[in-house]
């Protein structure tokens, strides 16, 4: 009876183990934003939403599938219109759709290949047409394009396209080196122009505060002469009261040789003052003032 109750109770085991792993086999979770995609005897059954799920024991298998937001990274080298070769890098974010894991997980064997092939098509079919200038201002314009054509491609296999960032614009070294000389180029003729009006403003301000103190001189000089000859008209007129029978000729004679004596003593006095030769004659003054009443009266005359 020995051997027997052996044999029983290895059966016993093996039969509690079996159950173990079969009741394992049967119970299984669905993560948030993951869905469970049933297969029974390798044909599809049922999608298996979040939570706790059981199987038919040896009979059907699950496979999970990311709902996530996940991003596929293109690099696509192109031309553009006017001959430069550009590479753009292109970022497109999409996730599976809730109600189509389905087509999502059947359809598409390598999703983020074919998502990356649809990116080629789009911008090997809207960069060409547009120069590389175009391209640089039109970036956000080629983005929409992009999710626009790739939306209407990836809806039929499951995939909603959220975003399709053209993050970049990249032309040959060359040719960026060459895009920075021009505009280096065209700022330096603009600070030019700008350094150009700003001198002639500062021209035009000078000539004109130069007029204006010609002008002031022009009155202060006019205004002197006139107060010198008011002074003069005020001392021959006191002269004349005082002197009796003098004339205005003496006045101006008595003037002109103080003005004389006074010219010769601030030239001596002066300390750093150049040899200057003056008549020093006794009817000097005399012929001075003749030839300066000469002047008035010839200017009177004319």
């Amino acid at each position: 009876m020995e051997p027997l109750t052996t044999v029983g109770l290895v059966l016993l085991v093996l039969i509690l183990v079996f159950a173990l792993v079969t009741l394992f086999k049967t119970m299984y979770t669905v993560r948030t934003y993951t869905a469970g995609v049933v297969e029974r005897f390798g044909k599809f059954n049922r999608i298996a939403q979040p939570g706790l799920h059981f199987l038919v024991p040896w009979c059907e298998t699950v496979r999970f599938m990311d709902l996530q937001i996940r991003q596929a990274d293109v690099n696509v080298e192109t031309k553009s219109k006017d001959n430069v070769f550009v590479t753009i890098p292109v970022s497109v974010q999409y996730q599976v759709l809730p109600d189509k894991v389905f087509e999502a997980y059947y359809k598409l064997s390598f999703p983020q290949k074919q998502i990356e092939s649809y990116v080629f098509n789009s911008i090997l079919g809207h960069v060409p047409t547009l120069t590389l200038d175009e391209a640089f201002e039109q970036q956000a314009q080629i983005s929409a394009a992009v999710k626009r054509e790739l939306d209407v491609v990836m809806s039929e296999f499951g995939y909603n396209i959220l975003k399709a960032l053209v993050t970049d614009i990249v032309p040959d070294a060359k040719v960026k080196a060459a895009m920075n000389d021009i505009n280096a180029a065209q700022r330096e003729q603009t600070a030019a122009q700008a350094r150009g009006e700003a001198e002639k403003i500062l021209k035009v301000k000078q000539a004109e505060a130069e007029a204006q103190s010609k002008a002031l001189q022009g009155e202060g000089v006019a205004k002197q002469r006139q107060a010198i000859i008011q002074g003069l008209q005020a001392s021959v007129e006191q002269f004349k009261t005082a002197v009796e029978g003098s004339t205005a000729r003496d006045v101006m004679a008595m003037v002109l040789l103080t003005q004389y004596f006074d010219t010769l003593r601030d030239i001596g006095t002066a300390g750093k003052s150049n040899t200057i030769l003056l008549p020093n004659q006794p009817g000097t003054v005399n012929d001075l003032m003749t030839q300066i009443m000469a002047g008035f009266e010839g200017t009177k005359a004319s």
